[in-house]
């Protein structure tokens, strides 16, 4: 029963989640900590942090993570844990690539058209908005940022906005002063 709720609630995730790991991060808390109670909050918090730590997308590693943990708390043996992690990551993917393969089809023959590229502009705030909620969420007392972070984010903001620097750049400046600040 429990793989199938997984399924399911990760199908959902990344059938809804449009722009990436971050943006989906809103929603795998609020199932998997506030409707399911499947982990807690420091959990989710851990959950996120090493899937950031860890090579690829943030969403499909906290989906992996989360798949694991869920039924190593139900106590669950090795083997259910990996499936577990299986089910929930395969879960997760599948619904981006079906689209995919959907808009490849749509794309090749809507290109030139005019409403198609009103409704792909229409979508970026919906976009910005998810990552928004994702950074909101991941602020709580445990890890809220001290003046010398903000201040690293307001320059590293203004940069990207107000000059022509390199992105690549404006992140290894950032990495540097972090180094030497913390």
């Amino acid at each position: 029963m429990i793989f199938l709720q997984l399924f399911y609630t990760f199908f959902i995730i990344g059938m809804f989640t449009i722009g990436g790991g971050y943006a989906m991060l809103s929603l795998i808390q609020d199932q998997v900590v506030t409707v399911h109670s499947w982990i807690t909050e420091s959990e989710f918090t851990d959950i996120v942090a090493v899937s950031q730590m860890t090579p690829g997308p943030i969403g499909i590693n906290s989906a992996t993570y989360v798949g694991y943990t869920v039924l190593q708390n139900s106590g669950a043996g090795e083997l259910a844990c990996t499936l577990g992690s299986f089910t929930a990551t395969l879960a997760v993917v599948l619904p981006s690539f079906l689209i995919v393969l959907w808009l490849c089809r749509i794309y090749t023959k809507f290109s030139g058209s005019y409403m198609f590229h009103g409704v792909m502009k229409g979508l970026r705030p919906a976009v910005a908005g998810l990552i928004g909620a994702a950074a909101i969420i991941l602020i709580t007392p445990e890890n809220f940022p001290d003046w010398k972070s903000w201040a690293l984010f307001t320059v590293a903001f203004v940069a990207g906005m107000w000059t022509k620097i390199n992105p690549i750049l404006i992140i290894i400046a950032g990495g540097v002063a972090g180094f030497f600040i913390y």
